[in-house]
């Protein structure tokens, strides 16, 4: 391999054809001393906790039932945790638990400071806090700010009348030629996410309410001073029950057009039956700035670093780069363009990265590859025949590079999408309203995979909410954990290392190998202390010459941390890795080596 300083040859090849048991055992007395390093590092100023932190989302309706009736809930959570614990995640970020009529199980709701009884009580969530923190993992909760359910008392009000004092905490406007006895038109030609027209006639109170996403949850009037102090002691009342932060859904919807004017249409016809539109009058309006500075005021009240993510999916990096603001929005706005990247294409993976490492922000990245809206890592990914190995891939690319990853549950076990095969089994809506092209978001929802029983664990009742997959009975936590080379233990070795690796926990990221079509290949660096990483997307056997020197790093790859069919040594300066495989290696300056010799 190429590294400035790299003279002796014959040493390096004694040095490289280590086995990878005595590599592992002198990484391991590394690690020793890295985490003591990194002890430390975290007691400079500024190094808040999120930084270093691995975010863990759990879907609760099908993480762990606890009680029997086929639904997963708080206890089932707090029950888990020291799987949790042992696994090396540091956060968990639960979607909506609050009282809610199910629509969109859970993002309608309509009660934002209590539990839903399906989940337990705010007990049990009190105790979940105390139980986790005991671990040393923090719980960060949904902040759904842009609509509500339809049945919350609020909308209620407004709803029930036109001169209600809550009339104006919700977004409502006549109909386009209207008349005593037909309600005409809706205002304009804006579309709702989920299908169809995004205004809704009350007959009642003969005006439309605006939704943009569905009919059950109309959309709050922001421009409402009265609706700030409403949902600002909405994060009051979690950050008192010792939340470390929120997870804020659809930030980018808060706004819309004050002048009501009509979304521009694109070619085509989507799932729905609906021409396409550019959402260009309800998204992304400069006023959702003002709205993430405040809720950070809020939540920068309370000690603790707390932390804001923000559901962001923004159209490039320049647009995400606006939510951190000047330091004062969002720390962590989750990055779709790396999430929907897929498909293994190194060149793609290495353009973004590069972006976001260089965003004009300086701000932390945040990356994720699966979540509850959208198909399993698993199969976008996989090409049917190395899923399992793309998926340890996918797993090192996730946990190796600079930023806050967020896991979803169950990828790391492989678990798989299983879509409904027929429209009667459907839950999601959206899979009803778009069957048989859009089969909603079941799929990626089913029950956590504990083992190989019938209900994989998952309850004790006659029946999961969700089929369980039959997949389930290979790809769980008690067979994984037994298999060494599972993907489960892989992730508890990236895990682990990110923990205990300085240049991982604290480095720098520096891409490598710049023009490789195949291989996407960095270097974390911090001080003397270095990793390279290097995976190979392609189906192929390939090789590759590193090249790092021209960036100022000099080492060998001595130390293999992780490795996945990888790797066979040409020569001294090249290696060869098999289809899809995966190396993470610690790299030694050869002056350090030589005084460990002596």
């Amino acid at each position: 391999m190429h590294w400035t300083g790299f003279a002796a040859r014959g040493l390096a090849g004694t040095i490289l054809s280590l086995s990878l048991v005595s590599a592992v055992a002198t990484a391991a007395a590394q690690d020793s001393t890295n985490k003591q390093d990194a002890a430390t590092t975290s007691q400079k100023g500024g190094d808040e906790w999120w930084r270093h932190a691995v975010i863990y989302e759990i879907y609760p309706r099908s993480f762990q039932d606890s009680n029997g009736d086929g639904v997963g809930d708080i206890k089932g959570i707090t029950s888990r945790l020291d799987y949790l614990k042992d696994l090396g995640i540091d956060a968990i970020w639960i979607t909506p638990m609050y009282p809610s009529p199910g629509v969109d199980y859970g993002y309608d709701i309509s009660d934002y400071t209590a539990i839903d009884p399906e989940y337990g009580t705010l007990e049990d969530f009190d105790n979940l806090v105390a139980e986790a923190k005991k671990r040393g993992i923090r719980i960060l909760m949904d902040y759904v700010i842009n609509h509500t359910s339809d049945q919350h008392p609020w909308f209620l009000e407004s709803r029930s009348s036109r001169d209600n004092p809550k009339r104006d905490w919700y977004v409502w406007k006549d109909g386009k030629g209207e008349t005593a006895t037909d309600k005409g038109q809706p205002p304009n030609n804006w579309q709702s996410w989920f299908g169809h027209s995004a205004w809704q006639w009350d007959e009642k109170t003969r005006q439309y309410y605006y939704h943009y996403f569905y009919v059950q949850q109309p959309d709050l009037n922001w421009r409402n001073p009265e609706v700030h102090k409403a949902m600002d002691g909405v994060l009051d009342f979690w950050m008192q029950r010792g939340v470390a932060g929120f997870r804020i859904d659809a930030v980018s919807r808060l706004f819309e057009d004050p002048q009501w004017r009509d979304d521009p249409y694109l070619p085509g016809i989507n799932v729905y039956g609906d021409r396409n539109i550019k959402h260009l009058y309800t998204d992304d309006l400069p006023e959702v700035h003002d709205i993430l500075k405040e809720v950070r005021s809020v939540v920068d009240k309370y000690p603790g670093d707390p932390v804001l993510v923000t559901e962001a999916d923004e159209p490039n990096i320049e647009a995400l780069a606006k939510m951190y603001g000047n330091g004062d929005e969002v720390q962590l706005p989750m990055d779709f363009q790396i999430a929907d990247v897929n498909e293994l294409n190194a060149a793609r993976f290495r353009k973004l990265f590069n972006e976001v490492e260089n965003n004009s922000a300086h701000g932390q990245p945040e990356y994720f590859f699966s979540n509850h809206d959208q198909p399993r890592q698993w199969d976008r990914y996989g090409d049917g025949r190395h899923n399992d190995q793309i998926a340890k891939l996918m797993a090192v690319l996730e946990l190796t590079t600079r930023g806050t990853p967020q896991m979803y549950y169950g990828e790391e076990l492989g678990m798989r999408t299983t879509d409904p095969a027929r429209i009667e089994d459907v839950h999601d809506p959206i899979g009803k309203l778009g069957w048989p092209k859009e089969k909603g978001r079941d799929g990626e929802r089913t029950p956590m995979q504990w083992d190989a029983t019938a209900h994989a664990g998952f309850t004790t009742g006659t029946k999961a909410w969700l089929p369980i997959p039959p997949s389930a009975k290979q790809y769980n936590v008690k067979t994984e954990t037994k298999d060494p080379n599972s993907i489960l233990n892989t992730y508890k070795t990236l895990l682990n290392l990110r923990k205990t690796n300085v240049a991982l926990r604290d480095g720098e990221q520096i891409t490598i190998n710049e023009d490789d079509p195949n291989f996407f290949a960095f270097v974390r660096k911090s001080g003397d202390d270095a990793v390279v990483v290097v995976l190979n997307m392609s189906g192929q056997e390939r090789s590759i010459r590193l090249d790092a020197a021209k960036h100022g790093v000099h080492g060998l790859p001595l130390q293999y941390l992780y490795v996945s069919d990888c790797c066979k040594q040409e020569d001294p300066y090249v290696l060869r890795f098999q289809p899809y495989g995966a190396l993470v290696a610690r790299l030694v300056p050869l002056e350090r080596l030589r005084m460990q010799q002596k």
